[in-house]
C-alpha cells in the first residue's frame, strides 16, 4: 500500500513542484543557511499559489486538504512578504517552519485519505 501512496501523491505534481522548493529552501535553513529561502520565497509563493489553483487529485479532494492547500499558499505568500520586507533569519525560522508543518499536514492528509 505504501507504493501506491507515494505513487498517488507523485501525480500531485503541483504538490511535488512546491516540495523541491520547500525542500531546498527549509533544509539548509536548519542549519542557519537564508540564503536560499531569501532568493527564492517569490518562487514558493508561486508554487503554493499554483498547487491552491491546481485540481486536486480525485483521491485527495477533500475539505481539509483544501484547507490545508489554501493556508499553504496564503502563508507562503505572508513569508515572500515579509522577507522582501527584511524580516529577521529567527522570524523566517518561525514562519518557514509553520509553512513546513503545513506541508507535512497535507502529505499526512493525503496518505490517510488513500488508504
Amino acid at each position: 500500500m505504501q507504493t501506491t501512496k507515494a505513487q498517488s501523491l507523485d501525480k500531485w505534481t503541483e504538490l511535488k513542484e512546491f516540495h523541491e522548493v520547500m525542500a531546498s529552501t527549509f533544509h539548509p535553513s536548519e542549519e542557519g543557511i537564508f540564503k536560499p529561502i531569501r532568493e527564492r520565497s517569490g518562487e514558493m509563493a508561486e508554487k503554493a499559489q499554483k498547487l491552491a489553483d491546481s485540481k486536486i487529485p480525485k483521491d485527495f479532494d477533500k475539505p481539509e486538504v483544501k484547507k490545508a492547500v489554501a493556508k499553504l499558499a496564503a502563508d507562503s505568500k505572508n513569508l515572500d512578504a515579509k522577507i522582501k520586507a527584511g524580516i529577521t533569519d529567527q522570524e523566517i525560522t518561525k514562519l518557514l517552519g509553520a509553512l513546513h508543518d503545513t506541508f507535512h499536514e497535507i502529505v499526512g492528509l493525503c496518505q490517510k485519505h488513500n488508504e
